[in-house]
Parts: structure tokens; C-alpha cells; sequence
């Protein structure tokens, strides 16, 4: 996907386990979801849809949310970086986590995606519908927002945004693979050092993204509820604070120098004009910056629920439509034509302009807007295998009785 603070009490309840159910694009729970998937029946006989429904986890939603918002400001800063040294740093500091915190918790959410039917069709109507919808959708976008009209509309090649659906549709078909994997980052570290240094890979389903974003998702699959514990206690707060101080001067200092390309993923080192070696450093290097930066992100992180936090079961709904008006805003060279955003107070406008945008999107109303898109049943196109049909009995006597 191309993206204050306030500590809270310790005393929370403790973030969900591994194994909560997913929702089929970003890897939380969807209202559509709550309810407990597993095919194996309670030690009382009832069906397992007869439980209570699992409550979504604030901390989480409170995580996407914040890291969307960073999302539309990083989209909405980047035709100031020209013209602003400020703007710049924000931008180089953002990108080094905004993407690689949303992935992780993909990754955290994904741990218990199998080759289940109801897992599949999940992954289909989720992941791959809508990135279709939305590929041609911003194919057409580009032909006639930007007088573009051969621009080709390619499935095989995704334009813009829509490369995180095709990559999360890779990274979770192969979850059971890294299931198996004795060390899987190291393995994954090394796969995206070996894309960032191979040009001939190409650009079909933008594969460079999906293999050097790839130890990202991983270790999100491995991370287990203590670890976010961890990234909670006090003393990661106070320190993560120095921490993102010093690389957000070191963003201000390196950013005339330094090409802000390397954040995107999508290059080999050979197409950002640098030397083959340059591709192994800058993928451990930022891999190392990220996971940092990422660690100080998820230290200042509400636990609690907050105004936004319903908000989070949105976040890839305001993903993928904030990018029409990302995208409109360079075809329709808005920024050319209001000069005063590249002063201090136009900087803030768009910033909160871009925040504010976002949020609206992320809301319940836009979601049922668009879940036809996002989020369709689909249920004419599949068929039923036997242990669904049998949950589906358990239901049925569950409430008779």
C-alpha cells in the first residue's frame, strides 16, 4: 500500500490471541466475522457459532486507523518535498513504518489462515475481488483524469494502490509454507535482499513490493501477544520518544542526499542508480530502521477505545478510495495552482485537509457504501462443503433450543 499521541494506563486488558478471527482484506475482524470459525464443536455439544461473539480489540483498530491517517498525510505531502525541507523529513520519517506497522498486523492476523474453504473464499471476495474492481477502476481513473487514454488496463500490472491487495493475497496464500520454515524471517530478509538486487524481475503483480515487503508480513506472523505487550511497558514509551526524535532530524539531515524511492520497495537498487551491493545494505538497513520506528509507533498507541477506533474496521476502504483524490490532485495540478499550500499554514491545511479526508472515508456510512466492492458475499459463486453445512445445522439447533 503508498500513507498526538497519548500514553495510556498499563493496566488494559490483555491484547487478543494469535488466533482471532480475520477479516478478508486487512486481516482484522469485519462485523460480518466476529464470530468464532472453528469447525470443532464446544465441550458442551453446542455449535461453536452458539458462543458469544469476540469483541474486536481496540488496540488494534486504534493502530490501523493511526497508521491510514499517516498513509493520506505521506500521499498528501509528497508534492511538497520539492519545495520543503520540512515536509521532506516528515515524509522520509513516515515511510520508513507507516506500511511495514499496517503489514505486521496483517501478518499477526493471518497466523491462523489455512486452506479452509470458508479461509479461501474469504481470501477471494476480500482480496481479489476488490482488487480487481479497483484496478480497473483506477485504470479508467488514469485514462481520463489524466488524458491518459492508452493507458493499458492490465490485471498482471497493479497502478498505484492497488500492489498491497495483490501482495497480501501472495504473502497469506503462503502462510502455511512459513508455518514449516525453521528460521522464516532470516529466509524472508533474504528473499527481499535478492529482489531488491534483481532488475529483470519486472513489474507483473509487482513482484518487487511483494518479496521486499515480505519479512515485514512474516515477522507479523510470528509475533504473539507479548511482544505487543512488551512495545507497552513504560519504559519503551519514554524511550521510543528520543528514538523518533533522532531519526526524524536524521530524515531532516539525510533528505537532500538521500532518494526517497528506496522507502518504496518497488526498485532494485540497479534502477535506483546504485550498485548491486547497495540493495543487500538498504534492505537490512531498513528493515532495521523500520522495525524500530515501527516498535515506537505501537509504544504510543491507545489501548483503550477511543472516538476513532471504530474507525479501524475501515481502513482499507479509506485506503483505496483516498487515492482517487490523491492521484486527482497531481492530474488536475492543484498544488501548481494554489501556490500558497508550499507556505508553513498551506502545509498544515493539507495535512489536516488529508487527515480529515481520511477519516470520513474510514467511516461505517462509506463502508456500507461501498461494501458491495469490498466486502461481497458472493455466495452464488461457491459452493458449500460439508463441515460448513454442518456448522450451519449446529446454528440452526443451537437457537431452537
Amino acid at each position: 500500500m503508498t500513507n498526538s499521541l497519548r500514553p495510556h494506563d498499563r493496566s488494559r486488558a490483555p491484547l487478543p490471541p494469535a488466533q482471532s478471527p480475520q477479516s478478508p482484506a486487512d486481516g482484522v475482524p469485519s462485523p460480518r466475522s466476529l464470530k468464532s470459525s472453528s469447525p470443532h464443536p464446544t465441550p458442551g455439544g453446542a455449535s461453536p457459532d452458539a458462543r458469544p461473539a469476540k469483541q474486536r480489540d481496540a488496540f488494534f483498530d486504534n493502530a490501523k486507523y493511526l497508521a491510514i491517517v499517516l498513509v493520506a498525510m505521506g500521499h498528501a505531502w509528497e508534492p511538497l518535498t520539492d519545495h520543503s525541507r520540512a515536509a521532506e523529513a516528515l515524509y522520509m520519517f513516515v515511510y520508513t513504518f507507516h506500511m511495514p506497522a499496517f503489514i505486521i498486523i496483517s501478518g499477526y492476523f493471518s497466523r491462523s489462515f489455512d486452506m479452509r474453504a470458508d479461509r479461501l473464499r474469504r481470501l477471494i471476495t476480500g482480496i481479489a475481488v476488490p482488487y480487481v474492481l479497483f484496478e480497473i477502476a483506477y485504470s479508467f481513473f488514469k485514462r481520463y483524469g489524466n488524458d491518459d487514454p492508452s493507458h493499458p488496463i492490465s490485471l498482471l500490472d497493479p497502478w498505484y494502490l492497488t500492489w498491497f491487495l495483490i501482495a497480501l493475497f501472495v504473502w497469506r496464500l503462503t502462510t502455511p509454507l512459513w508455518k514449516v520454515v525453521r528460521w522464516p524471517i532470516p529466509v524472508a530478509l533474504g528473499i527481499a535482499a535478492l529482489a531488491s538486487v534483481s532488475p529483470d524481475i519486472g513489474d507483473d503483480l509487482d513482484l518487487q513490493r511483494v518479496l521486499q515487503f515480505l519479512p515485514f508480513f512474516v515477522a507479523g506472523l510470528f509475533m504473539k501477544p507479548a511482544h505487543f505487550q512488551f512495545m507497552r511497558r513504560r519504559e519503551v514509551r519514554m524511550l521510543s520518544v528520543p528514538v523518533a526524535a533522532a531519526a526524524l532530524g536524521m530524515a531532516y539531515w539525510v533528505g537532500p542526499h538521500m532518494n526517497s524511492a528506496w522507502f518504496y520497495h518497488r526498485d532494485s537498487a540497479q534502477e535506483l542508480g546504485a550498485p548491486w551491493w547497495a540493495g543487500v545494505v538498504m534492505t537490512f538497513a531498513l528493515f532495521g530502521c523500520s522495525m524500530v520506528l515501527t516498535t515506537c509507533f505501537f509504544a504510543w498507541v491507545p489501548r483503550r477505545k477511543m472516538w476513532f477506533t471504530v474507525l479501524g474496521a475501515g481502513t482499507l476502504y479509506g485506503y483505496l478510495l483516498h487515492g482517487f483524490l490523491a492521484k486527482g490532485s497531481r492530474f488536475w495540478d492543484w498544488y501548481d495552482a494554489n501556490a500558497w499550500v508550499y507556505q508553513p499554514l498551506g502545509e498544515l491545511f493539507v495535512t489536516v485537509f488529508a487527515a480529515a479526508v481520511i477519516t470520513v472515508l474510514c467511516t461505517p456510512p462509506v463502508q456500507r457504501m461501498f461494501r458491495f466492492a469490498m466486502e461481497p458475499k458472493m455466495e452464488w459463486a461457491f459452493k458449500r462443503d460439508a463441515a460448513e453445512l454442518a456448522r450451519e445445522r449446529g446454528k440452526v439447533g443451537a437457537k431452537a433450543s
